[in-house]
């Protein structure tokens, strides 16, 4: 099968809306081609050679979001609508620099496609302990490492960008063996997978979107979790009475903030709530959202343009 790429410019802080407008349109997968994650992540701490420089060299200026479509009668309208969707993003005001939302596109060859991705992804580390490795990719691991294997490709990120990094780093400092943890928004489920990895007896990773379910119980397969590790299609906050330990949403700002005050009922005694996904524009708006439900911020984590909050009830 022949596949069509779509490729938009936009910015650091538009990849993961542009991301989610791909997916939602079908995109059989998304990836995110960002120098300023290549250059910080090969500075930062416990992470180490994602990419090849001769791949650096040739990577735009701009943010690419390119996004993997079936190149069959329907690709031209499901364009259209991409193409309707981008402008008015556009035509919204953010709070922050969409780029230009140009669109391009091209036909790919499955052999071409299934090998794009894997120039870019390389085993890195999040937090202490976590290590995030793709499935093509041998890694011999150091005493005390915890491996999730992921493919990119499928829906959503393996974890490199600063807002589900971040998320790890908190879950490792408030995941306890045996605790209950829920993902709410898991995308491939990441974040459930790492809370299990850690240590967590029970984790519930839950998702409106039906392609993040599927590709969320896919990598709990795989990583051997299914027994820990419930994947579940819905909403949190509808006809749902389960609660934890810890709950987690790398999400938006606006989700937060409805969250806030709703969520509570999910959280045990001394439970912690993380968010992130949270723009630092957007901060003030979270923390007073967060202490008008009685939450106290615990920890904060700032990455780039992104800030990540542990709060715990007062």
């Amino acid at each position: 099968m022949d596949w069509l790429e779509a490729v938009v410019h936009t910015t650091t802080m538009g990849a993961d809306i542009v991301s989610e407008v791909l997916m939602n349109a079908g995109a059989i997968g998304t990836a995110i081609e960002d120098r300023y994650d290549v250059t910080s992540s090969k500075k930062s701490d416990g992470m180490w050679d994602m990419i090849d420089e001769d791949v650096l060299k040739h990577m735009s200026e701009d943010v690419l979001v390119k996004a993997y479509f079936k190149s069959d009668a329907s690709a031209p309208e499901t364009l259209h609508l991409v193409e309707q969707k981008l402008g008015e993003i556009a035509r919204m005001d953010m709070g922050f620099d969409m780029g230009s939302l140009e669109l391009d596109t091209q036909g790919v060859r499955e052999q071409d496609w299934a090998e794009n991705w894997k120039k870019y992804y390389k085993p890195f580390r999040a937090g202490e302990h976590l290590v995030i490795k793709p499935s093509w990719e041998a890694y011999e691991p150091k005493e005390g490492d915890l491996v999730l294997e992921l493919d990119p490709g499928m829906a959503f990120g393996t974890g490199t960008h600063e807002t589900t990094f971040m998320c790890m780093e908190q879950l490792e400092k408030y995941i306890t063996p045996g605790c209950r943890a829920i993902d709410v928004g898991c995308g491939s489920g990441i974040l459930g997978l790492a809370a299990a990895k850690l240590g967590a007896s029970d984790v519930l990773a839950i998702d409106l979107d039906e392609l993040a379910v599927k590709v969320a119980a896919e990598n709990t397969e795989k990583n051997g979790l299914s027994d820990i590790v419930r994947v579940a299609h819905g909403d949190l906050l509808e006809k749902r009475d389960e609660k934890a330990d810890v709950i987690v949403a790398n999400i938006i700002a606006d989700v937060i903030c409805y969250l806030c005050g709703p969520v509570k009922k999910h959280l045990l005694e001394g439970g912690t709530f993380i968010c992130s996904g949270i723009i630092k524009e957007r901060e003030d708006d979270v923390q007073h959202a967060l202490a008008a439900a009685g939450y106290t911020v615990c920890n904060r984590l700032a990455k780039g343009e992104w800030v990540c909050l542990a709060a715990k009830l007062a």
